[in-house]
């Protein structure tokens, strides 16, 4: 597996975030050498969801009004239908994922995710994929929907659900390896 050493990596999460979502990408990417904070609008805890009740909680390390883009090297969304419905209503949330997005560093969003996308007003012209209930909105916010494991565009990369995870965590690690080479080399 490739090492990601050094690198900053935010989960952006509230209640109601798919359980595997949020885990999976969690555990990986800290397995991969990177540190990752689960940031949240809120101190303390966030409650998972777990296909189809309550999951388990985990601590939020960060509180979104205390970081900022520049402190991270990659920003990963996880899904559910909740925990995006609650984020793309916050505007600091939307925020946040679109000065994500025009930094250029790597945004990953998977299952009902790109409704923040959507929202932020960063999906228009993409090529994309989501979990395919939210096709249609996807493709009314101007997206190129791919009905593919993982879609990446530029440093935009997004799946469709849990059963491509590992797929998508190994692009996301991909990314941030060739963003922080690019940096390096720019140096």
């Amino acid at each position: 597996m490739p090492s990601i050493q050094q690198a900053k990596i935010a989960i952006l999460a509230t209640d109601g975030f798919e359980q595997s979502e949020l885990m999976v990408p969690l555990e990986k990417l800290k397995a991969a050498g990177a540190s990752v904070h689960v940031v949240s609008l809120k101190g303390g805890e966030i409650k998972g969801w777990d296909e189809t009740d309550w999951g388990q909680s985990v601590p939020v390390d960060k509180l979104l009004s205390e970081v900022s883009v520049s402190d991270y090297d990659a920003l990963v969304l996880p899904g559910g239908q909740i925990n995006p419905d609650k984020l793309r209503a916050e505007e600091a949330a939307v925020s946040f994922v679109r000065d994500f997005y025009n930094s250029k560093k790597t945004l990953a969003a998977i299952c009902h995710a790109p409704w923040l996308l959507i929202e932020a007003g960063v999906i228009e012209g993409r090529n994309v994929t989501s979990f395919k209930s939210i096709k249609t909105d996807v493709v009314n916010a101007g997206g190129r929907w791919h009905d593919e494991t993982v879609v990446t565009d530029q440093a935009l990369i997004t799946s469709r659900n849990p059963g491509d995870l590992d797929a998508f965590v190994a692009k996301i690690i991909e990314e941030v390896e060739e963003g922080r080479h690019e940096k390096r080399q720019a140096a």
